[in-house]
């Protein structure tokens, strides 16, 4: 099974220092993603999402765009969004974007769609956010519909009906691969499961543990709903240095920054060292250390959700370019080996306790047959 896993990295394009210190401009960071997902096919990751925002901090505002440059200069690497914000777009427009680039990249798109944690694309495309709740379920009950790449007959409240409307272009290798982001709510879980869609899990704040029952959640529901098992995604920030030391002085002044910034939008408190250090410990949702303290954190999460996929924010704030580029060169090349061989270790260990209870079981029922 640990073979089965995979492993990718997610950007929001963030806005990063210079060498001079000063932040970089938004055309040269979204050139720097597109080299730091080169830099990820060529070391064999399994995927590269970029998420959607309308914000100063963040560059990247039209994903597929930049994933089409990437599927352009990579040969292998998955490409897709992280999120995808579906209730202030057009699910048609999204769906032909994501298969537009499904076949220049070919067959290596995915689009996660989701509600995204900002708000400033509703005013920005003139959606009202009373109906926040509304728009993302009427549209993704129509990007359901599109899947099946048959001609769709559908009615909503919010957006035009289509009657048997066929979408172009058809993505040439089945269904293009659609999943379901959340962030903690059983609603959220629910609803992907009705659909069928692969989960999500954005696990950026506190224990880990605590989305192991949305995840058995999602499974139960799935098969309530009478469809085939998928997979689960788990979405977390972090850095990955030398040492432990290294990485959490690395990290913690881009940190502070990004994080106090929202926090005085959202009426969070400062955020501390001491809090900053507990989300980088066993028991948070910070993934910052050395290659063997990330793995080890990655494959405990991985095991406690029944995850198939982990896929690293690894842009955090005004980090800089060559901090990420060392991220990615270690998570690929240290992190994730290791992460294999402690999932393979632990699957051997469950297959021996299963063995053991088996033998165990076959004993005492000779004892009690008199065998």
């Amino acid at each position: 099974m640990a073979r089965n896993h995979e492993f990718g990295l997610d950007t929001f394009g963030d806005v990063t220092l210079g060498p001079g210190g000063d932040p970089l401009p938004q055309a040269q960071v979204l050139r720097n993603v597109v080299a730091e997902a080169e830099l990820a096919d060529r070391l064999g990751l399994d995927f590269f999402g970029v998420g959607e925002h309308h914000r100063h901090e963040f560059a990247i505002s039209a994903p597929e765009v930049v994933l089409a440059a990437i599927a352009g200069r990579t040969e292998r690497i998955h490409l897709g969004s992280a999120v995808t914000v579906l209730s202030s777009d057009d699910p048609v427009r999204v769906y032909q974007r994501f298969a537009t680039l499904d076949a220049v990249s070919g067959g290596r798109a995915e689009v996660i769609l989701g509600r995204g944690s900002f708000i400033e694309s509703f005013p920005l495309f003139g959606y009202d956010l009373s109906q926040y709740q509304d728009l993302f379920e009427e549209k993704l009950n129509l990007f359901s519909e599109l899947l099946p790449q048959e001609p769709v007959t559908w009615t909503g409240k919010l957006r035009a009906s289509l009657t048997d409307q066929e979408v172009f272009p058809k993505v040439e290798h089945g269904s293009l691969r659609t999943w379901v982001g959340v962030g903690g709510s059983p609603e959220s879980v629910v609803r992907a499961a009705h659909y069928g869609l692969p989960l999500v899990l954005a696990i950026i704040g506190g224990s880990p543990v605590r989305f192991a029952p949305l995840a058995d959640l999602y499974r139960k529901a799935l098969a309530q709903f009478g469809h085939e098992p998928q997979p689960v995604a788990v979405h977390s920030p972090g850095i990955v240095a030398e040492t432990d030391e290294q990485a959490l002085e690395t990290l913690w002044p881009h940190y502070e920054v990004i994080m106090n910034r929202i926090g005085r939008e959202r009426g969070w408190g400062a955020v501390t060292r001491e809090h900053f250090e507990g989300e980088a410990g066993p028991n948070g949702a910070l993934y910052a250390g050395s290659p063997e303290t990330v793995a080890r954190k990655i494959a405990a999460t991985l095991r406690t959700i029944g995850g198939q996929r982990f896929d690293l924010k690894y842009s955090n704030g005004t980090l800089p370019h060559e901090a990420m580029l060392r991220t990615i060169e270690l998570y690929a090349t240290e992190v994730v080996p290791r992460v294999r061989e402690l999932l393979a270790e632990a699957e051997d260990e469950d297959d021996g306790a299963v063995d053991e209870d088996g033998a165990a079981a076959e004993s005492a029922a000779g004892d009690r047959n008199g065998v």
